[in-house]
This record gives C-alpha cells, structure tokens and sequence, in this order.
C-alpha cells in the first residue's frame, strides 16, 4: 500500500514473512487429474496450462505419474520437450520403486532435460498397519529409489504420504535415509487433509529444526496439503512461516476427494501481503482454463475469479463504490467494499440491480451504459427489481428501461 493510501485502511494481519525466495510446485496435472471428477485434459491445453503456470512464474510443475499408463508416459516426455524453452521446470510422481522411475531416466535421454524424481512412500502407523509394512522394509526402499536417482543423475525428492499422522521417530528415520542416499528435497504430506494450523506448523518445524538442521544440510522443505476439513489453504500459509520453502497447489483446489491447496488463491494472499511480487493478471485464464479442461465448475461464489466475486446489488455496498468512482478515485472503488483490489488481478467492481438495490445502482447502471437515469426510468426498473426473488438480468434491466 502507498504512502498515499495508508491511512485509508488500518491493517490488523502481521503475517510473519518467512527467511528466502517463495517457490511453488503445480500439482493440477497429476494429483489434480486423481480428482473423481476430472477428466484428463488434451495435450495441446496441458502445454497451455504449462504455459500460464510459467507466465505466474511458478517454479516446478507435476506432470504426471509415468507408472500410471503408456499414455501418461507419452504426455510427460512431450510435455518436458515443450518445457524446454521456458522458466518452469518438470518434475513427476514415482512410487519408491525402482521401476517406476526407470521411464523418467529414458525421457531424460531422450530429451536431453532435467526432470525431478518425486518419489513417495507412506509413513502413518494406519498406512503401515494396513499394508503390512515393516519400517526397516520402508527404509531399503526409500534408500534403493533415492539411490538409484542419485546414480542416474537425477534431482530428487523424497516424500512421505500421510506425514502428518505419522510418529516422529518413522518421520525422522525416512527423511534422514533419503536424505543420506542424496535426495535434494523432502516433502511432507498432509495427504488426507488431517491437519489443522497448529499441527503444520509443529511438523514443518520438528523436520526443520530436528533434522533438516540437526543434519546440517541444505535440502528443501516441501509442503503438499489437502482440504478435507476445509484448511489447505491455511494449513500452508502455515507451514511457510514455519520453515517451509516450497508449497503444492492445484488450479481451484481440485483434487483427491474434496481436493487440494488452490493454487491461484495462495498466489493471490502471498501477492496481497506483499511476500511475492508475481505478474497475477493471468490467473483467471488459468482458472477458467482449468474448470473447462478439467470438468470442474468454478462456483459463482469462488474467491476472486467467481463471477459473484466483485458483483454487488446490495443498496448501502453499492453506493458506497460507486461514490468512489465518483471521485474518479478507482483504487478507493477497489477497496471500499472488497479485501480483494479487483484491479489487481486484471477484473472490475460489477454494480447490478436486484430486490435489494437503492436508486443509485439503477443510475449508475443507466449511466455507464450512456442511458439517461431519468425518473420514470429509474422507477420503472426500481419496480420490477423489488418484485423480483433475484438480481435482474441486464436485458432485463433495459427493458424495463424502455430502450
């Protein structure tokens, strides 16, 4: 906020702004696509979405899961071909099985460009219990698959599914082996959505500051969350000011049941608290993009990119903005109403007229369209608006305009 501005609105948020660069890993076209409900996308909009996550300058993106089909693997190796001329860069999902990461190692061949191995194991006592795991197995088999990414030279990442039901002593022991086998990153999974704000930030804090540190390593931490109890979005604004570096999201949320970190929603509250200074004016695009390609609706009532979003018909919040346009003040008008500056995100105030409307939205409405808000007009419209269960359709509005 400037100078000019600061006075206008009191801040009560002290986000604690954490130590280094912000990055972002896009998980929308892999764990996005495990949605119920989503179907795989063509491969031309993959590279489009690739595209725009580049443009929003987010770092890694997911590509895929190349165990899971011929298909998937033919669409992970065109897509790094495609990645090649840009900023992000590819990484993939791989059990800890050697033969699942096995095709990476030929696409990296083929293509002659890096891909980071994402390699993941559980490590909850219910997980263990249910597949009969014993630790020491889970160890050989984090050790072999890091191992053998570390021999093929490949970047890696180590990831413990369902991490934040899992023992602290089985948290250390796999991150600490795949740490020593050569893995570059580590990442920790709320993969069932279990954690609340408290439980992020004592995890990502316990990996940070009893391992990661105790080791003595420069290795990244990674948080991956999902929103079963509604929290993926707090739960990782959370888990960055407790130390960690780089956060996965999808395009609204989708995913895995009741879905994922939204991506666009943790660009758009680190863009407003001033911790990263991305270009965001794309972000719609890659909204909208995804819910077509995806099978996916973005409700009316989505933060920002909803259509209800900066949308008012209610008396006393309309006028309010449009005095502010009045003053030909658009930053106030922006604000007035609003925690989200719809100008910034490349979007507008929308003033309707419905059951609830005063006089001033019917002018205002009339006037931006250069009809004349004469009295009867407004009347008429006033009319038929109070009559209404609904807001007021624009062809609605104009014919009881008369024009």
């Amino acid at each position: 906020m400037s100078d000019e501005h600061k006075d206008l609105i009191h801040d009560w948020n002290t986000p604690k702004k954490p130590v280094g660069k912000i990055q972002f890993d896009d998980e929308t076209l892999r764990d996005g696509l495990q949605s119920p409900s989503a179907q795989d996308p063509d491969l031309d909009v993959k590279i489009r979405l690739i595209q725009l996550m580049d443009e929003l300058g987010i770092q890694t993106a997911d590509i895929g899961l190349p165990g899971a089909s011929p298909k998937a693997r033919e669409h992970i190796a065109q897509l790094v071909r495609e990645m090649e001329t840009l900023q992000i860069t590819p990484n993939v999902a791989c059990r800890t099985l050697i033969s699942d990461i096995e095709p990476i190692v030929d696409v990296v061949q083929e293509t002659g460009q890096p891909v980071e191995v994402c390699t993941f194991i559980g490590s909850s006592p219910i997980r263990q219990y249910a597949e009969d795991w014993e630790l020491d197995t889970m160890l050989k088999l984090s050790r072999d698959a890091i191992e053998f990414c570390t021999a093929n030279n490949l970047q890696s990442m180590f990831v413990t599914e369902d991490t934040t039901r899992a023992h602290p002593d089985t948290v250390r022991a796999l991150f600490t082996a795949a740490i020593e086998a050569g893995a570059s990153r580590i990442c920790i999974c709320d993969t069932c959505g279990h954690a609340t704000p408290s439980g992020a930030r004592a995890l990502v804090r316990f990996v940070k500051e009893e391992i990661v540190d105790k080791l003595g390593v420069d290795v990244g931490i990674d948080w991956h969350g999902h929103r079963d109890r509604g929290l993926g979005l707090i739960n990782a604004l959370t888990a960055l000011e407790a130390g960690a570096s780089r956060i996965h999201g999808t395009a609204l949320g989708v995913g895995e049941r009741a879905g994922n970190t939204e991506m666009d929603l943790l660009l758009v509250n680190l863009k407003l608290v001033g911790w990263i200074d991305n270009d965001l004016t794309k972000l719609g695009e890659y909204c909208r993009l995804a819910a077509e390609a995806i099978g996916v609706p973005l409700p009316h009532n989505y933060p920002v990119f909803g259509s209800d979003a900066f949308e008012t018909a209610t008396g006393v919040h309309a006028a309010a903005v449009i005095k502010a346009f009045k003053k030909g003040h658009d930053w106030l008008a922006n604000r007035v109403y609003s925690g989200v500056p719809a100008d910034l995100f490349g979007l507008e105030q929308i003033i309707t007229v419905g059951p609830m409307s005063g006089r001033s939205n019917v002018t205002w409405f009339l006037e931006k369209r250069g009809i004349e808000p004469t009295e009867d007009r407004v009347e008429r419209i006033l009319a038929k608006a109070k009559m209404t269960s609904r807001n007021l359709t624009d062809e609605e509005v104009l014919e009881a305009a008369g024009v």
